[in-house]
């Protein structure tokens, strides 16, 4: 049936969507890894050469980073399916309805598992087994590698907005000031919407969120990053 054939496809699919709180977690590691590198700037040189050597450093890192964060990411994805589609195999290998049950309950989180009565249990893990069996063709999809383009550009293009006050202004001291003025303004933003989807005090959610993320780049920089 093409219900059956596309089933697993659909809910992969569905998985595979960065949430929220992924895409702006890793503009807040790109931010960090951006921060340290202008942090070091004005402790370290005032010349033109230097500061321009370092924003290139903190381009190349960013890049390198958000390649090791997407390739990380697909592992991860990898992984947790292929532990998922173990699990179902193992369901649909077995002839006991409560042992069946008790292997659904070992994956599910605690709260819905403690809420769940043993026959509800066993009637899931009977629907489980009326699914189509999904293969190790479904680790990893197109939509996955699309995912981990993402985090590859979140990281690396959320260097630019802190990077180019450097660029149009010849005055580093003012430079300075105005990224690190585009920095916190866009880790206020992060926590502003970090708190609506979790139905947090926005005001209070962002000032902490931005606060949190100052205290990173500080411990960054004092720990030689």
């Amino acid at each position: 049936m093409m219900h059956d054939q596309n089933f697993w496809s659909n809910r992969i699919k569905e998985s595979a969507v960065l949430n929220p709180v992924d895409r702006i977690a890793e503009v807040l590691f790109g931010l960090i890894m951006v921060l340290s590198f202008t942090g070091a700037i004005s402790a370290s040189t005032h010349a033109r050469e230097d500061v321009r050597e370092l924003l290139w450093a903190a381009l190349g890192c960013n890049v390198a980073w958000g390649l090791v964060d997407a390739i990380m990411y697909l592992m991860n994805v990898a992984i947790e399916r292929g532990h998922g589609i173990l699990v179902i195999k193992k369901i649909h290998a077995s002839n006991n309805p409560d042992e069946a049950g008790e292997i659904l309950k070992d994956e599910i989180t605690p709260t819905l598992s403690g809420l769940m009565t043993t026959v509800e249990l066993n009637e899931l893990s009977s629907r489980i087994k009326k699914l189509p069996e999904p293969s190790n063709k479904h680790l990893l999809t197109w939509v996955d590698l699309w995912a981990g383009v993402q985090i590859f550009l979140l990281v690396f293009l959320c260097t630019f907005p802190v990077a180019i006050p450097f660029g149009i202004f010849d005055n580093l001291e003012l430079a300075m000031r105005v990224s690190n003025g585009v920095a916190l303004l866009l880790l206020f933003a992060g926590g502003f919407l970090l708190a609506g989807y979790a139905g947090f005090r926005r005001g209070i959610t962002a000032v902490a969120y931005m606060l949190i993320g100052v205290l990173l780049v500080a411990l960054t920089i004092a720990l030689g990053g």
